[in-house]
């Protein structure tokens, strides 16, 4: 399985480059890169946000240190894959992405490291979206929950390339045990 260069170098971009920081918030709170949440918290997909008026975007989320951060040979485990999100101004502000009623490509699941195993990072990356993106391509039948199987060793460069997504124009991780 080829690294997950594109999650490796959001990570790094967004050392030096604050505007690149995908907004998470998990239960009400909002998460700077690398802060650590319990798993126990994180088990609804986050609220995203990104300072953009307009268009259309696709989050992935992976777990980079599965099954242990210096064993990671399951690694990238793939969380959560959500297309057709858009732009929604609150009236604090903020410009949070919905998903409205575009289903998901693969259901968010929750981190779940093993006992013992450390905190893992589990990384968010946003894509523009193609104007061709045909959701239905990718998204289960019936809207089924995606198992453990397809998410293990997960090849995200196959699916950028498959999607013809470009880079990655924000991020944000975090971490839990």
């Amino acid at each position: 399985m080829p690294p997950c260069k594109s999650a490796k170098a959001a990570l790094s971009a967004i050392k030096d480059d604050k505007s690149k920081v995908l907004g998470l918030t998990v239960n009400g709170k909002k998460i700077e890169p690398g802060q650590h949440i319990p798993k126990a918290e994180a088990t609804s997909a986050p609220e995203l946000s990104f300072n953009a008026t307009s268009g259309t975007y696709i989050v992935v989320n992976v777990d980079l240190d599965a099954p242990f951060k210096s064993v990671n040979f399951l690694s990238p485990v793939l969380h959560w894959v959500q297309s057709g999100l858009t732009p929604e101004a609150l009236e604090d502000g903020t410009t949070v992405l919905k998903p409205h009623d575009t289903p998901f490509i693969v259901n968010y699941a929750g981190p779940g490291p093993p006992p013992g195993s450390g905190p893992h990072r589990y990384v968010f990356l946003l894509y523009e979206q193609p104007e061709d993106f045909d959701v239905t391509k990718y998204a289960p039948a019936g809207g089924k929950p995606v198992g453990i199987g397809p998410r293990i060793r997960y090849d995200l460069a196959a699916f950028e390339k498959k999607a013809k997504l470009g880079p990655v124009i924000a991020a944000n991780y975090f971490t839990s045990n």
